[in-house]
């Protein structure tokens, strides 16, 4: 008789605590059984959602910053070579390592890249700027100022507009849109980093008639190409925020 007594109250506890516990008859309709020989139930998970989303309060802030300068044929040729010896390689380095030292006094996270640099494969930085110089042919006097052509695969032309107003507005060369070339408008590096960056290369100026300008005072060119590229980053991360 005890344990009659026992069971009965065992099964009538059971069956309080499973009538206390069970969904409301709405939910219940969604439990689906199952033959006894799959000897389980199955039933959707229910969960409470708020009436209205939430808000972010604060606004998004930008991604890392990095910015990738090529110094134009280090790594791999001398580019163009002037009678005493001068390489286009040389004045490319020089300015882009100005470039680099303008920016990281910035703040600005930069990486040095060579002209086939491994590390431009998928490389996926905020911005790509390769540094190159034009002839040391004396060609005719109008052979003078620099030229920039972006990347078609992505959106660079703000890019390319920070920096041709800047880079005018430091050295006051003229823009040589007429003189872009085909290994510039399909230059390599476009292709190989990721189609999401903007990315541009910039002939800084002729290595016959404005040698000096991209020699002597190397530092005038630099300083229109770092700020450009702030320009650019200026715009970046108010446009990221905005979003």
């Amino acid at each position: 008789m005890p344990i009659v007594i026992f069971l009965v109250l065992a099964f009538a506890g059971m069956m309080l605590v499973y009538w206390y516990f069970s969904p409301d008859e709405m939910s219940a309709e969604g439990v689906t059984a199952v033959s006894a020989a799959d000897n389980y139930l199955a039933a959707p998970i229910f969960k409470n959602i708020p009436a209205k989303p939430v808000v972010q309060r604060l606004s998004q802030s930008p991604g890392p910053i990095l910015v990738g300068i090529i110094s134009g044929h280090r790594g791999f040729d001398s580019g163009a070579v002037c009678s005493d010896g001068l390489t286009e390689a040389q004045v490319n380095e020089t300015i882009a390592d100005m470039v680099l030292a303008n920016l990281q006094n910035q703040g600005v996270r930069v990486e040095k890249l060579d002209e086939f640099d491994a590390r431009l494969d998928n490389f996926s930085g905020t911005a790509l700027v390769s540094i190159h110089a034009d002839s040391c042919d004396y060609i005719n006097e109008l052979a003078t100022g620099f030229k920039i052509s972006g990347s078609a695969f992505t959106d660079s032309s703000p890019l390319s507009i920070c920096v041709e107003q800047e880079y005018y507005q430091a050295t006051q060369m003229e823009y040589h849109a007429n003189t872009i070339t085909p290994d510039m408008a399909d230059y390599h590096a476009f292709r190989q980093i990721a189609p999401s960056v903007p990315a541009i290369i910039i002939e800084v100026g002729f290595m016959n008639l404005d040698r000096e300008m991209i020699t002597t005072n190397a530092q005038v060119p630099a300083t229109g190409l770092t700020n450009g590229i702030l320009c650019f980053l200026d715009a970046y991360k108010h446009s990221v925020t905005a979003n």
